[in-house]
């Protein structure tokens, strides 16, 4: 499903700002895979997923998706097939929209078979209620209230919503309950599990909890100075402890994972 050859990505080069934010950095997912990721802070996490959702440009490499070459493919032409969601709740959505403008912008945007300048039906207003009833935050009663007076945990079950209306090729998660408080992340990350699984969305998920890294998904990949350092599926993950992922990452690394926030997490 999405096939990452040799990337590559140096910002300011030749200057004293140059950080090598990605080294030939290789990954594949096959469709249907839910793989987390755990790294520092300028692992390069977040670089790797502003490089597949075309953010910018690689300096050298290749990005596939469902076999298609999307490594020149400006980003907004990506997002019609991924997904994407970040840390922060109000990033996105649009605050001075309704929730039904929210969802119908995000319909048109990722529906292949409309023009961005269509209107969407009763039916697909239909749609978008019932859609919004799964969630059980009662927002099906309030469609026509912007977005701006919901609070952080149901702008990023909208969100989350929003993302996988029309389901994504790929789904990109970028700590997307890390501002949440617990209780309310645990649900986020409930109707994250619900909706990934009953779309077999292939899925990547940026976490600081370890713990949760090694229980979401097949598949637990580590990061550091822009490389993936260790590569563990559903197989080698049975049974692996907290400690015994932070051995591993020492094996590989030479290094202690020393982020306070992923060891509290």
């Amino acid at each position: 499903m999405l096939k990452l050859e040799h990337i590559s990505k140096t910002f300011h080069p030749g200057t004293v700002h140059e950080k090598r934010a990605l080294q030939d950095l290789s990954l594949h997912l096959a469709p249907g895979d839910f793989v987390t990721i755990v790294g520092s802070n300028g692992a390069g996490k977040s670089t790797l997923f502003n490089a597949i959702a075309g953010t910018f440009l690689p300096d050298s490499g290749t990005i596939t998706l469902a076999g298609a070459d999307i490594t020149d493919l400006p980003d907004f032409k990506r997002s019609k097939d991924i997904g994407r969601m970040f840390q922060d709740p109000l990033k996105g959505t649009a605050p001075n929209m309704t929730i039904e403008e929210n969802l119908a912008l995000a319909y048109l945007r990722a529906s292949h078979a409309k023009s961005p300048f269509s209107r969407v039906s009763k039916a697909d207003r239909e749609e978008f209620r019932e859609a919004l009833s799964r969630l059980g935050l009662g927002l099906e009663d309030r469609m026509r209230q912007p977005v701006g007076l919901l609070s952080g945990g149901q702008r990023q079950a909208l969100t989350l919503l929003m993302a996988t209306l029309v389901t994504p090729k790929l789904l990109l998660l970028d700590e997307h309950t890390a501002a949440l408080d617990p209780a309310t992340a645990e649900k986020v990350l409930a109707l994250t599990k619900s909706i990934v699984a009953e779309h077999r969305i292939t899925c990547l998920m940026i976490t600081h909890n370890i713990q949760s890294a090694l229980d979401l998904g097949n598949r637990t990949i580590m990061m550091s100075a822009g490389r993936i350092v260790l590569d563990v599926a559903d197989g080698q993950r049975a049974g692996l402890t907290m400690e015994d992922l932070l051995a591993l990452f020492r094996e590989k690394t030479a290094q202690k994972l020393d982020n306070d926030r992923i060891l509290l997490g």
